[in-house]
């Protein structure tokens, strides 16, 4: 029996492995300020986060593939959100969780010196997620569409909204 090319094409096996990274992505333990709270309501029972494959809270970046970055980030901060982010192995996201992550907060208003303008002046973000502070729904829909990045389709359809 002749072989004419490989069993297993590139694309199918790309397709394979996107689709296991996009159901078992695991955060990093990372909060900064109020968001964080919110950030840990969704992993309790009433929103379980482990339903979407993103159960694992990790201490280290190491073990991680995306980083919440939920509050905000000041001057000090930034070398360690930097060092954090370049530590995570590749493949590897980020998601900005708040509006202080996002463009400063209210802080930027008050002329304060030591408020980075959002995260994404220091490493790059995948997925914004506005709020003071956002809610736990909105931190599942944020890892749902960072799935539907990965992957290309969406697996839970988006809800219709009745205004």
């Amino acid at each position: 029996m002749e072989v004419r090319g490989p069993l297993i094409r590139f694309g199918l096996l790309e397709e394979l492995l996107n689709l296991a990274r996009a159901n078992s992505l695991w955060p990093m333990t990372f909060g900064l300020a109020c968001c964080a709270i919110e950030m840990m309501a969704t992993t309790a029972a009433r929103f379980d986060l482990a339903r979407f494959g993103a159960e694992v809270f990790r201490p280290s970046p190491r073990q991680c593939d995306f980083m919440i970055v939920s509050g905000t980030i000041t001057r000090k901060i930034a070398p360690v959100v930097r060092t954090l982010y370049e530590q995570m192995a590749s493949p590897k996201w980020v998601v900005a969780f708040g509006n202080c992550a996002i463009s400063g907060g209210p802080f930027v208003f008050e002329n304060q010196y030591n408020i980075i303008e959002g995260v994404d002046k220091i490493i790059p973000v995948d997925v914004y997620v506005p709020g003071c502070p956002p809610r736990p729904e909105a931190l599942i829909e944020a890892l749902l569409k960072l799935q539907e990045k990965l992957t290309g389709v969406r697996r839970f359809p988006v809800p219709e909204r009745r205004w």
